[in-house]
């Protein structure tokens, strides 16, 4: 029974991880994003979920894996703050554009730098339309 019960969990979070998981490629299709940082990672690498936040003390609060953040907060301690919650996605919205300092703190630390032209509203509403999971 235990082991039935093992191995139909497993097979449940395969799935629900292949049914939810968005490609960085998939987000910027989406949103027609801009990969300002880490376009060689497009391919492969997975988000899991998205959170969107402009208060970065609320993104040191979670405690999850492969997450997208969605910020219109665009300066240095977003990328700070991403860096100490094990963030590596980062995508900013209404169009705003990392400085060169965040560009440089981005590749040092091999994140995903993005940008769209879109709300927080839109942005957050397309990406969870296209199958992406909230946190909460």
């Amino acid at each position: 029974m235990f082991v039935s019960s093992f191995l139909l969990l497993l097979w449940f979070n395969s799935i629900n991880h292949l049914l939810y998981c968005m490609k960085i490629r998939e987000i910027a299709a989406v949103l027609d994003a801009k990969i300002i940082v880490g376009e060689h990672r497009k391919g492969e690498d997975e988000v899991l979920k998205g959170f969107a936040s402009d208060l970065m003390s609320d993104v040191l609060t979670l405690d999850e894996e492969k997450v997208l953040l969605i910020t219109g907060l665009c300066n240095i301690q977003t990328i700070r703050t991403a860096e100490m919650a094990n963030i590596d996605v980062i995508l900013f919205v209404r169009n705003k554009e990392a400085s060169e300092e965040m560009i440089e703190l981005a590749e040092e630390n091999d994140m995903v730098l993005m940008q769209s032209k879109f709300s927080m509203f839109k942005t957050v509403g397309l990406l969870y339309e296209a199958g992406m999971q909230p946190i909460y």
